[in-house]
C-alpha cells in the first residue's frame, strides 16, 4: 500500500530526527547532574506544577502522547503496513519476543534471587526506537533499507510487549469506580468510530478523558494512550482518515519534543562518588549484560533459527554481519528502559538510579557496537564486487 509505505517513510525520518535530539537530551541532562547546574536542574524537575510535579507531568502526561502515537503506528502496521500479513509479521515479531525473553533471563540469572531485583526483570525488554534510527542515521546509506524497515517493526512489535508487561505487571491497587469510568469512555470512543464520527477533537478529547480516568484508576496513565489508538478509526479513505492524521501530525511533536524532554528529565543519574564498582553491582550489572548480551543474542538468534528453518527469508540485500549490527543496536534500551526502571522502582531511588547507570551503560555499549560493525561491515555489494571482476 503507498499510504502505508509513504507512512513508514515518514516515521523513518521522524524518529530518526528525534533519536538525534534524544542524544543531545540525554547528553545534557548527565552534564547538568553532574555539574554546579545539577541542583537547578533537580529543583526544575521537583517543581510543583498543579497537582504533580514537573517530571511527574513528563512522565505521566506527555508520555501519553508517545503511548498513543506508538499504539497508532502499531495499528497501522497491522491493517495495512508491515505487520498486516502474516509471512510479513512471523520474522520480526519472533525475533522481537526472543529479544524481550533472553535479556529478562541475563537479567534474573545476575538478580540472584533478590526479591528487591527481581521486579526490575523487564527493563532491558525494550528497545529504544528512536535512539536507534538515530545512530543508524549516522552509519549513512550503507545499512539497506530492509534492516532499517525490519529494525521499526522489531521495535513496533517490542513497544507492544512492553504495553502489556506496563499494564499486567506494574499496575498496583485498582480503584473500580475509576476503572467503570474509564471502560464506560473506551466504548464511548469505540462507538464513534463505528458510527462513522472522523472528527479529531472528539477522539482528542475522548482521550484526555480517558487519560484523567485511568491516572485514578491505578493502571499507568500512559497506558490510556494505546487504549485510545486502538479505536481511532482508520476507514477506506486512509490518507484522509482519523488515525493518519493523528499519526502524522503526532509524530514530529513526540520525536522532537516529548522525547527529548522525557531524556532530559531521566537521564540525569549523578555520577560523583560512585566508584567503578558501582556499574558491577547486580542491579546496573543485570540490566547492562541484559541490553548488550541478551537482546543481541535474542535477536540474532531468533533470525538465524527462523531463516535456518525455513519459516523467514534474510532481511533481503542484507549480511548476516549487518543483521548482527542491527540486533546490536536493539539493545538499545534508553527510554522505555528509563520508563519500565522508575515504575519497577517507585519510590525506592536508590535503585532507580543504579538502573540509570545499568540502562546507560548497556545502551551505549550496544549503540557503539551497533554503529561500529554496520560502519565497517562489508554490504552486499563490497562482498559481489571481486567475485564480479573475476
Amino acid at each position: 500500500m503507498k499510504g502505508a509505505e509513504s507512512a513508514v517513510r515518514r516515521l523513518l525520518d521522524s524518529e530518526t530526527l528525534g533519536g538525534l535530539l534524544l542524544i543531545a537530551a540525554a547528553g545534557g541532562a548527565l552534564i547538568a547532574a553532574n555539574s554546579a547546574l545539577a541542583p537547578a536542574y533537580r529543583a526544575l524537575l521537583d517543581a510543583a506544577l498543579g497537582p504533580m510535579s514537573v517530571q511527574h507531568w513528563i512522565n505521566e502526561a506527555l508520555m501519553a502522547a508517545f503511548f498513543l502515537l506508538v499504539g497508532l503506528e502499531i495499528k497501522h502496521e497491522f491493517l495495512g503496513g508491515n505487520l498486516a500479513a502474516w509471512d510479513k509479521r512471523r520474522l520480526p515479531l519472533i525475533a522481537a519476543a526472543a529479544g524481550m525473553a533472553a535479556p529478562a533471563l541475563v537479567y534474573l540469572a545476575l538478580a540472584r534471587g533478590d526479591a528487591a531485583l527481581t521486579g526490575g526483570w523487564a527493563i532491558p525488554a525494550a528497545t529504544d526506537i528512536a535512539f536507534a534510527l538515530g545512530v543508524l542515521a549516522l552509519v549513512g546509506s550503507r545499512v539497506p533499507a530492509s534492516l532499517k524497515l525490519f529494525l521499526l517493526t522489531v521495535a513496533i512489535a517490542d513497544d507492544l510487549g512492553a504495553v502489556a508487561i506496563i499494564a499486567l505487571v506494574y499496575t498496583r491497587a485498582l480503584d473500580p469506580l475509576a476503572l467503570g469510568a474509564a471502560a464506560s469512555i473506551f466504548a464511548v470512543l469505540w462507538l464513534l468510530g463505528r458510527i462513522g464520527v472522523t472528527s479529531l477533537w472528539a477522539y482528542l478529547l475522548g482521550a484526555v478523558l480517558l487519560w484523567c480516568a485511568v491516572l485514578l484508576s491505578g493502571v499507568h496513565a500512559t497506558v490510556a494512550g494505546v487504549l485510545a489508538a486502538a479505536v481511532v478509526p482508520i476507514g477506506p479513505d486512509e490518507a484522509r482518515s482519523p488515525l493518519h492524521r493523528l499519526e502524522h501530525g503526532l509524530a514530529p511533536l513526540v520525536g522532537w519534543l516529548i522525547m527529548p524532554l522525557f531524556g532530559f528529565a531521566n537521564a540525569g543519574v549523578a555520577l560523583g562518588g560512585l566508584g567503578l564498582g558501582a556499574a558491577f553491582a547486580p542491579l546496573p550489572l543485570g540490566i547492562a549484560l541484559g541490553l548488550f548480551v541478551g537482546k543481541q543474542a535474542g535477536i540474532f538468534g531468533a533470525v538465524r533459527l527462523c531463516v535456518g528453518l525455513g519459516w523467514a527469508a534474510r532481511p533481503s540485500g542484507a549480511t548476516w554481519l549487518q543483521v548482527y549490527g542491527i540486533a546490536l543496536l536493539c539493545g538499545i534500551g534508553f527510554t522505555m528502559s528509563l520508563f519500565i526502571g522508575a515504575l519497577a522502582f517507585a519510590d525506592r531511588l536508590p535503585l532507580i538510579e543504579e538502573a540509570k547507570i545499568g540502562i546507560l551503560l548497556g545502551s551505549l555499549s550496544s549503540a557503539l557496537a551497533g554503529y561500529l560493525v554496520l560502519r565497517f561491515a562489508p554490504d552486499r555489494t563490497d562482498l559481489e564486487r571481486p567475485r564480479a571482476s573475476a
